[in-house]
């Protein structure tokens, strides 16, 4: 029994060694298995994944901000500011990063002025990234900067600041400083600067710090735009629009100032208008400028044409004896009627008393073809070329498209449209001998560093006139309609004015019936005997009168009469010597611009650009509530407007 019980301890010991060693090398291949999943799961994270992992930690530990460089400016032609963009500071919050919200609500509170609330709604959303506030001044935001508040982070952005003038033509950048109108718009590519970024690697406890190694790109400056506008004459015309609608209870008015012998635009104004900075009341219809995208029917402004032709094709002089037919004529049984009877009388008579008689059979006697001509070498049913988003070409049918009727109403300015631009680009070409120069309202382009990387010169279209007619037009018609003819209340004193009154009625609801649809526009130039100068008042449904004579004429008169007291460059270019002069020096009156709404500052340089200065009373960091001179109201150069400021309600 012995010898079995060692025979059987000793099996029972070799099959305990079998499964010891079956045991261990099981282990040792599921260690070996372990040990290959770990090399090949660092394999996979330090070779085949690395850039989604180096993704993750530089998310974790390392911050990029994009920045945007600084937006160019947008200067008038004397280089003074129109449009630029100022530091600002926006902060950021983490609101999974801070502890106690509600301390964090009440110090945004003190810096802001808002309610604890406010900012402690926007702390309990469930996001990484919350705004607290956007495009704070760097003054009031230095406080936070400093703070070190866990969570929040605060970057530098752009915000753009407007002097207010020039609204629709300057148009407006959005939140991002992004052109949405405007020149901001069309010169997007050339203002907006570079793009630069900074690397910041953020610490154990979460604080943020320049990453010492890695290289920081700084952004690039944008290109600033200098424009033909002078912001004084521009201010005027805006002024005296305004105070055109005002008095004549008008749908709106536009006006515009060009230098006839460049092409140059001195002003381009639109009524209504928008605070720029505030942005309260922008519509659509408000932000579109209305010199260059909405066309009418020009009146009696177009009987230019019709004179053109008769000088140079029918060789008519002012003495020629034309029929009025005493007021009345019928043309494919349509009666063309004036406003007064008219029987044989001077062709130059017919045009300083506006007769729309004598201008449709003129316009019969020329032909369609020689009519025409002229309508489109005075640049009529073409877009002018001055380069503004939404311009409009107007409507000039081909001839083969016209009717029985077409010419001779054509002749007194119906059945075609026209911009007020256009109308005025036309004037323009007769005031500069006949030579039709293309407008512009963009001088040059200048880079960060100075230099003028674009730059626009004086460009001649076409002659559309002889220059002995164009003179010759301007001396016996145009002149004398100023002097002795519709255009009287459009004279100004000291200069003399060539240029022609207009009073259509529109076309609404399928008729030209209702008296309170007019528009009434005059367009002139100056001085007479050698111009320089055009521009064009055009006024949109006036409900007090409608006579070109009472309604436009009068704001030409203004206009040109303050602009030509304000610019030394205008005077300059006239060689006004004493009487002129000193009669000029006389209405050196200028009109209170609207001024609530506006910050201290804003408020300050508009006055300044008027010729006047400021007092305030109130908190300094608020906004105009009232003035102590109405808004439109004349007064004389360095006078003294008194504001009152206040802080803006807290919001809720």
């Amino acid at each position: 029994m012995n010898e079995e019980q060692g025979i059987q301890q000793q099996h029972a010991a070799g099959s305990g060694d079998r499964d010891f060693g079956l045991r261990l090398g099981i282990i040792g291949v599921l260690m070996l298995v372990f040990f290959t999943a770990i090399v090949m799961q660092l394999l996979r994270i330090q070779v085949l994944d690395v850039g989604k992992y180096r993704e993750k930690a530089s998310r974790q530990y390392v911050r990029k901000i994009d920045e945007h460089g600084r937006r160019g400016s947008i200067l008038d032609r004397h280089g003074r500011p129109l449009a630029e963009s100022v530091e600002t500071i926006s902060f950021a919050a983490d609101p999974s990063r801070i502890k106690d919200r509600s301390q964090v609500a009440r110090l945004f509170s003190q810096n802001f002025g808002k309610s604890s609330y406010y900012y402690l709604k926007k702390l309990k959303r469930k996001r990484r990234f919350v705004w607290m506030e956007r495009n704070v001044p760097v003054t009031k935001a230095a406080g936070l900067m400093t703070a070190g508040l866990k969570g929040i982070d605060f970057r530098r952005e752009q915000q753009r600041h407007y002097l207010n003038v020039a609204a629709q033509l300057i148009g407006l950048t959005d939140r991002d400083n992004l052109g949405v109108s405007g020149l901001e718009k069309s010169f997007e590519k050339r203002l907006r600067g570079g793009e630069g970024s900074r690397v910041f690697y953020r610490s154990a406890i979460g604080e943020l710090y320049p990453a010492p190694d890695v290289e920081q790109v700084p952004p690039l400056g944008g290109n600033s735009v200098e424009l033909t506008i002078d912001a004084d004459i521009q201010a005027i015309v805006e002024d005296e629009i305004m105070r055109a609608v005002n008095e004549q209870q008008a749908t709106a008015a536009m006006g515009i100032v060009m230098d006839v012998r460049s092409g140059e635009i001195l002003a381009m104004a639109n009524y209504p208008t928008f605070d720029m900075n505030s942005r309260k009341g922008v519509t659509f219809a408000r932000m579109r400028n209305r010199a260059v995208t909405d066309m009418f029917e020009p009146g009696s402004t177009f009987k230019l044409v019709m004179a053109a032709g008769a000088t140079e094709v029918l060789h008519w002089k002012a003495s020629h004896v034309v029929d009025g037919h005493e007021g009345l004529l019928m043309i494919h049984g349509k009666p063309v009627r004036d406003h007064e009877p008219l029987g044989l009388i001077p062709f130059r008579k017919a045009i300083t008393e506006s007769s729309n008689v004598v201008a449709a059979s003129t316009a019969l006697q020329l032909g369609p073809e020689n009519f025409y001509h002229y309508a489109t070498a005075l640049g009529f049913g073409k877009k002018t070329g001055v380069g503004l988003i939404g311009e409009s070409s107007g409507l000039l049918k081909p001839v083969s498209d016209w009717g029985k009727l077409t010419l001779p109403w054509m002749g007194y300015g119906y059945q075609v449209m026209a911009t007020p631009l256009q109308v005025l680009q036309a004037y323009a070409t007769l005031a500069n001998d006949g030579a039709r120069m293309r407008p512009y309202i963009v001088r040059r382009i200048i880079d960060p560093d100075g230099r003028v990387v674009m730059e626009n010169e004086p460009k001649k279209v076409v002659q559309a006139l002889e220059p002995e007619s164009a003179r010759y037009i301007t001396r016996e018609y145009f002149r004398p309609v100023v002097e002795e003819g519709t255009g009287q209340s459009a004279a100004i004193e000291g200069v003399a004015v060539a240029g022609k009154t207009g009073t259509a009625q529109k076309f609404y609801n399928g008729s030209y019936h209702g008296w309170s649809h007019y528009l009434s526009s005059f367009v002139g130039y100056f001085p007479a005997e050698n111009p320089q100068y055009a521009a064009i008042i055009v006024v949109d449904e006036p409900k007090t009168a409608y006579y070109a004579s009472a309604v436009a004429a009068p704001v030409f008169s203004r206009v040109c009469g303050r602009a030509l007291a304000c610019s030394p460059e205008m005077q300059r270019r006239l060689e006004l010597k004493s009487p002129e002069r000193s009669r000029l020096d006389g209405i050196a009156t200028v009109a209170v611009p609207v001024l609530q709404g506006l910050s201290g500052n804003e408020a300050s340089k508009l006055l300044e650009w008027h010729g006047l200065s400021m007092g305030r009373t109130g908190d300094d960091d608020g906004y105009v509530t009232s003035q102590s001179v109405a808004p439109g109201t004349k007064v004389r150069k360095e006078s003294r407007v008194t504001v009152h400021l206040e802080r803006k309600k807290k919001e809720k």
